[in-house]
């Protein structure tokens, strides 16, 4: 009588299960993109915000662009790990910056499956866990993931960061923190995680173990070295966030999104509205579903800052990506079903995702 047959692992379900997303969306761009006459693979590296990583990795900071209403555009806006990283794998490797980008951006985007797979069999059991990283893989702007854009490498970080909380490694933590930072400005939600949930220990302890301070103290430095790197360089301790107000992302509270919903034709309107109030039900089922105070102060930060900001309005769900923890819930509802009804509807959320990818990377506008 033969053994029975091994089953996979749970991680490897999850990496396998995100990779076909990945590879389901560059094949329907590859198809779209031959049936059109465009070129995808363009798309994926050498257009929008990768222009700008590649060009910061090929000759540092200091370019900027005049637009015709007098608007600036500085490289500054941009944080440096990504370009650093295009710029060593291209030193070492037979690849140009943007080549490197793709490389950082594939290989993070699995690092970050992992980790969001960690998050979720750590929080509710290993097959949410399978189920969470194949939805991460199936967002509806999922095909930034095979972009080379910062998205794969902060969420690979912060997952690990967060992860790490989860499991009390908090100087770990901190120092992938500080990495976030130095990745995307949306790594003040992580800092902002790690900070609450030392709070709450101090309160609730009466005591701070010098580990979890130490990993509090590290979680800014890459984005406060940033942030003051700009700062210096344009002798004005305001100067990152009037870069960022320069490209129109300065904080406004929510004032550009409201305008922009009541901008719009009333059925459009009434959709934007139902999408945010879908977000809201998301953010509520986060915390009914008990979600830890780390991996809940993050998905709320990330939605936060996705919002409050004056940014392209095409741009948000893009921002709101690395919030997985919005994903939880449907995923541990996933979970319950039978194998193949699960299967099944990730599969159609496949789909729908990557014909959406393609639709809007062959189009005119960025992501």
């Amino acid at each position: 009588m033969s053994p029975p047959a091994r089953r996979p692992s749970p991680l490897l379900l999850a990496l396998g299960g995100y990779a076909v997303t990945r590879v389901l969306g560059l094949a329907v761009l590859a198809v779209a993109a031959a049936a059109t006459g465009k070129d995808g693979f363009h798309r994926l590296s050498g257009r929008w915000d990768s222009v700008w990583y590649v060009r910061i990795a090929e000759h540092g900071y200091g370019y900027q662009v005049t637009l015709p209403n007098g608007d600036v555009h500085s490289d500054l806006a941009f944080f440096p790990l990504l370009p650093v990283l295009e710029r060593g794998l291209s030193a070492v490797l037979p690849l140009d910056a943007a080549g490197a980008g793709l490389l950082v951006s594939w290989t993070a985007s699995l690092a970050a499956a992992w980790g969001v797979f960690r998050c979720g069999e750590h929080v509710v059991s290993a097959r949410a866990g399978v189920v969470l990283a194949v939805l991460w893989g199936v967002y509806p702007t999922a095909f930034v993931q095979s972009m080379a854009y910062t998205e794969t490498l902060f969420t690979a970080l912060a997952a690990w960061s967060l992860y790490a909380v989860l499991r009390g490694r908090w100087i770990l933590a901190g120092l992938l923190c500080a990495l976030a930072g130095l990745t995307r400005p949306t790594a003040a939600a992580l800092i902002a995680a790690l900070a609450v949930t030392a709070a709450v220990t101090l309160v609730r302890d009466r005591r701070l173990p010098w580990r979890t301070l130490a990993g509090v103290l590290l979680a800014p430095l890459g984005w406060l070295g940033y942030v003051a790197y700009v700062g210096v360089r344009e002798s004005s301790v305001t100067a990152y966030f009037d870069v960022q107000a320069a490209w129109g992302n300065s904080i406004d509270g929510g004032v550009a999104l409201a305008r922009f919903i009541a901008s719009q034709p009333w059925p459009a309107a009434l959709g934007l509205c139902a999408a945010l109030a879908l977000l809201g039900w998301l953010v509520v089922l986060c915390v009914r579903q008990g979600q830890p105070l780390p991996l809940l102060v993050y998905t709320v930060g990330v939605v936060v800052v996705s919002l409050v900001g004056a940014a392209y309005f095409g741009s948000r769900p893009r921002l709101m990506m690395p919030a997985f923890g919005l994903l939880l819930p449907p995923a541990a509802a996933l979970a319950r079903l039978r194998t193949g009804p699960a299967a099944a509807a990730l599969a159609a959320l496949a789909l729908a995702s990557a014909a959406y990818g393609a639709f809007t990377l062959l189009g005119s506008g960025p992501p």
